[in-house]
């Protein structure tokens, strides 16, 4: 979609959930499958999600023989049509934990699992966050298309909460497609804004904004690069992440300067995203949500040279609230989306408690 100047919008949003994760969500379910059938075994997948990634992991794995998927969200930190596009599936083999904490807790405690050898053997467990590289090797396509559609070295501006998307971008770079520059935008959560500003990357409070899937302080995906940047080092690496968790922040000058040679970066408000989402309603009739328009409001703080592509990550219809606040009307939902506002919810509440959410998955496991 050109939104003038030498700008565009690279749509992202037209699959099943409305959000780009189904792109890569929908691959992984099918390759999911077709591994356990040919190993005639079974999974426990485990996820976390500030948004986008459970509805898509719900939809791709949903009745899929040999899996059993429990997703876990901040419980009051996604929009009502992100959760109840999770909740609302009522397959025996998808659980939705709504986790009494914030999305990095919520990641922390997959995390946690994961790094319980015992725990993860014995449950099978498998991922379908971006943890899993299937998720960012197939995020990289989109990146290679939009620059042979325009065939001209382009500049990406990607909405960045837990950085997969934008290092997708940055793994289409290095294999050799024609980016020039790709543009961290970021809401107020911007320890990445931060980390590119002043090379300190300093864990603060999440804040709630109406960009709610890149409400995150510990972008997981960062690790990727740091490997990289450290050399391909893994215990330099692990050193690294081991004392930015435990001092909630660290500066390290060979990691910075390699992270603002491959990134640009802006933070942009709530306010500025809205009077992005007005302005692009009324000029020209074309409506983003919240998260597009802090990928729009970045370019427009930083203004690098055309072409510029601005992935567009969601339909508007997921953020009709902040829609209607931006532009005084709420925008047609699909009838896909409709259906799960209407339908009923299945889901369990849970303490921020890694023992708990354990014994949750065991159980469901003995009887899966």
């Amino acid at each position: 979609v050109d939104i003038g100047n030498d700008h565009f919008l690279l749509e992202l949003f037209h699959g099943p959930t409305l959000a780009f994760k189904d792109i890569a969500m929908q691959v992984l379910g099918d390759l999911f499958e077709y591994e356990l059938k040919r190993r005639a075994t079974s999974v426990t997948v485990i996820g976390a999600t500030s948004g986008d990634t459970g509805a898509a992991a719900v939809q791709a794995l949903a009745d899929r023989q040999g899996i059993e998927l429990f997703m876990l969200f901040p419980d009051g930190g996604i929009s009502e049509a992100q959760r109840r596009q999770m909740t609302t599936c009522q397959a025996a083999n998808v659980h939705n934990l709504a986790v009494d904490g914030s999305f990095d807790d919520c990641q922390d405690l997959v995390k946690a699992m994961f790094g319980d050898e015992a725990f993860r053997n014995r449950h099978g467990l498998s991922a379908v966050n971006s943890i899993n590289w299937a998720r960012v090797m197939m995020q990289v396509v989109y990146y290679a298309v939009a620059v042979a559609r325009l065939n001209r070295p382009v500049t990406f501006s990607v909405p960045t909460g837990n950085f997969g998307n934008v290092y997708a971008g940055h793994v289409a770079r290095r294999m050799g497609a024609d980016i020039k520059g790709l543009i961290i935008a970021s809401n107020r959560n911007d320890i990445l804004t931060r980390f590119h500003a002043d090379s300190v990357m300093e864990i603060r409070e999440v804040i709630r904004t109406t960009s709610p899937s890149m409400d995150i302080q510990v972008s997981s995906n960062l690790e990727r690069f740091v490997f990289e940047a450290l050399g391909h080092d893994g215990s330099a690496t692990e050193a690294f992440m081991t004392e930015f968790r435990s001092n909630q922040s660290i500066a390290d000058p060979k990691v910075a300067d390699a992270y603002r040679d491959a990134f640009s970066a802006a933070m942009v408000t709530d306010a500025e995203g809205s009077e992005v989402i007005a302005d692009l309603a009324a000029r020209l009739n074309v409506l983003i949500d919240p998260h597009t328009a802090i990928g729009v409001g970045a370019v427009g703080k930083l203004k690098p040279e055309g072409p510029v592509v601005t992935l567009a990550t969601a339909h508007p219809a997921k953020f009709s609230d902040a829609i209607a606040a931006a532009t005084g009307g709420k925008p047609a939902v699909p009838d896909r989306l409709q259906a799960a506002l209407n339908a009923p919810e299945t889901f369990q509440s849970v303490p921020r408690d890694l023992e708990t959410i354990k014994s949750i998955v065991a159980q469901s496991r003995q009887e899966f």
